[in-house]
C-alpha cells in the first residue's frame, strides 16, 4: 500500500454518521465537541458560514465547497453568524443515519456531511498534521469530489435496499479524496509526513520505508530511492517532514509495533525481528524511547498518559489554517 493508505488502514476510520441537512430562511446550528472524530461536509446548494472553536475567522461556504474538520472541535454552521444558535441535537434528532434533517422547511442550503471515528490509539498521526479547517473550493479540486457527493445525496433522497452500505463507502471516498486534495495543496508551506507525500522525491523515500520497514535503511539507500545524494536528501527530508529520516523510520516502526501489540498475540521477540531489530533488547529500548513505556507494558494496556510530543508518534508539524 501507499503511505496514506497505510496510515488510514492503521487508524481504521469508521463512518458512524452520514446525513443531509436542508435549511431554509435564517438559521444557526451549534454542533458539540466531536470527540476527536473527523467531520467532512459538502455544500450541495446555497451558501452558509462555518465557524470552529479556536479559529478566529468564520469561513464562507458556497455551493460546491467542501470542508474537513479534523480536530473534533465544536463548530457552528449558520446563514448569518450574528444569529443565536440552536443545538444540533434538536435538529438532527429525527434524522436517521443516512437521512435528511430539515430546518425551517428547507430549500435554502443543502449540506451533505459525514463523521468518522478513528479506532486506533494513534489518531494524532493524522489529526495533528491537519489544520482545524480544511476548505476545498478550487473548481479543479471540486470536480473530483462532485460524483461521490452527488451520489450520496441521491442515496439519501431515494431510500433503496443496500443504501446504508453504499453511503458508508461513499463517505470513505469523500474523506480520502479531501485528504488527497489537501495533500496536493500542502506544498505551499505545509510541513509533515502528509505534505511530504506530495513531493516526488520525499514521497518515494517514505513509500520505501512503509513498504519495507524491516529493511536496514541508511541515509545512502534512502537517498538513492529519492534520486538524491545522501546529504541533500537528509537536509530536504528534515525541512519537508520536520524530522530526520531515521527518526521518521523509527517512529513508524514503533507505531506498527504498537498496533501489533494491541491487536495480535505475537510475542515481543517476533515483532522486533519483523521490524528489523536483531535483538529484543534493542527493540524494547527504541520502543520505550518513542512510546514512553516498555512493549510488555503497552501490550498489557498500561499506556502512558499522552504528552504533546509522545501523543503524535510521528514527526508532524502543524501547518497554517487552510
Amino acid at each position: 500500500m501507499d503511505p496514506l493508505s497505510d496510515v488510514l488502514s492503521l487508524l481504521k476510520p469508521r463512518n458512524y454518521m452520514s446525513a443531509g441537512f436542508d435549511a431554509g430562511g435564517e438559521w444557526s446550528i451549534q454542533f458539540p465537541d466531536q470527540q476527536e472524530s473527523i467531520k467532512c461536509g459538502a455544500v450541495v446548494s446555497g451558501q452558509c458560514w462555518l465557524s470552529v472553536d479556536g479559529v478566529p475567522d468564520a469561513v464562507r461556504l458556497d455551493a460546491g465547497d467542501c470542508f474537513l474538520l479534523p480536530r473534533g472541535r465544536p463548530f457552528r454552521l449558520a446563514s448569518d453568524m450574528t444569529l443565536p444558535s440552536v443545538d444540533a441535537s434538536t435538529v438532527f434528532a429525527s434524522a436517521r443515519n443516512g437521512g435528511i434533517a430539515r430546518y425551517n422547511d428547507g430549500g435554502g442550503c443543502f449540506i451533505v456531511s459525514c463523521r468518522f471515528a478513528l479506532a486506533s490509539n494513534h489518531a494524532g498521526i493524522l489529526l495533528r498534521t491537519l489544520p482545524p479547517i480544511v476548505h476545498i473550493r478550487k473548481e479543479s479540486d471540486l470536480a473530483a469530489l462532485r460524483w461521490p457527493v452527488e451520489r450520496m445525496m441521491q442515496e439519501m433522497r431515494e431510500r433503496q435496499p443496500g443504501g446504508f452500505l453504499i453511503i458508508q463507502h461513499l463517505a470513505h471516498m469523500i474523506l480520502i479524496q479531501a485528504l488527497r486534495l489537501h495533500l496536493a495543496e500542502g506544498m505551499n508551506g505545509g510541513v509533515g509526513w502528509l505534505f511530504a507525500l506530495a513531493d516526488k522525491q520525499m514521497g518515494a523515500a517514505i513509500s520505501a520505508m512503509h513498504e519495507n520497514p524491516a529493511h536496514h535503511w541508511t541515509l545512502q539507500t534512502l537517498g538513492e530511492q529519492a534520486g538524491m545524494s545522501r546529504s541533500s536528501f537528509a537536509l530536504k527530508f528534515k525541512e519537508t517532514v520536520g524530522k530526520s529520516p531515521m527518526e521518521y523510520l523509527t517512529r513508524w516502526r514503533m507505531v506498527l509495533a504498537a498496533d501489533r501489540l494491541e491487536n495480535s498475540g505475537d510475542p515481543v521477540s517476533v515483532i522486533a525481528l519483523s521490524l528489523g531489530y536483531e535483538s529484543e533488547s534493542a527493540f524494547s529500548t527504541a520502543f520505550k524511547r518513542v512510546m514512553g513505556c516498555s512493549p510488555r507494558q503497552y501490550g498489557r494496556g498500561r499506556h502512558p498518559l499522552p504528552t504533546p510530543d509522545r501523543e503524535l508518534k510521528l514527526p508532524l508539524t502543524e501547518p497554517a489554517v487552510a
